[in-house]
């Protein structure tokens, strides 16, 4: 396998993970306006896209493959996380 083959498979396994994440933070944005309007979007994108990308990591690690429904589920996990305690921790 080339570098840049290693980098398309390595790009590929990540994707859904950021994808979910800003699709979560503009959904999030639109939702909880007034909760989250000191938070910027891109801050709950890429803290999401960080908490996904060591979910799918996590999973691979676990599971010793990718693409299983429970890898996705503690990827979906792994990107809310992020976003509860940006926007909606006890105490802020």
């Amino acid at each position: 396998m080339s570098p840049l083959d290693a980098l398309w498979h390595l790009l590929n396994f990540l994707a859904p993970a950021w994808a979910v994440a800003a699709l979560v933070a503009a959904l999030a944005k639109l939702l909880w306006r007034q909760q989250l309007k000191s938070q910027a979007w891109r801050r709950l994108a890429l803290w999401g896209g960080i908490g996904g990308s060591v979910g799918l990591i996590a999973a691979l690690a676990l599971l010793g493959r990718d693409g299983k429904m429970a890898g996705y589920g503690l990827m979906i996990l792994m990107v809310a996380l992020p976003q509860w305690w940006l926007g909606f921790r006890p105490g802020r």
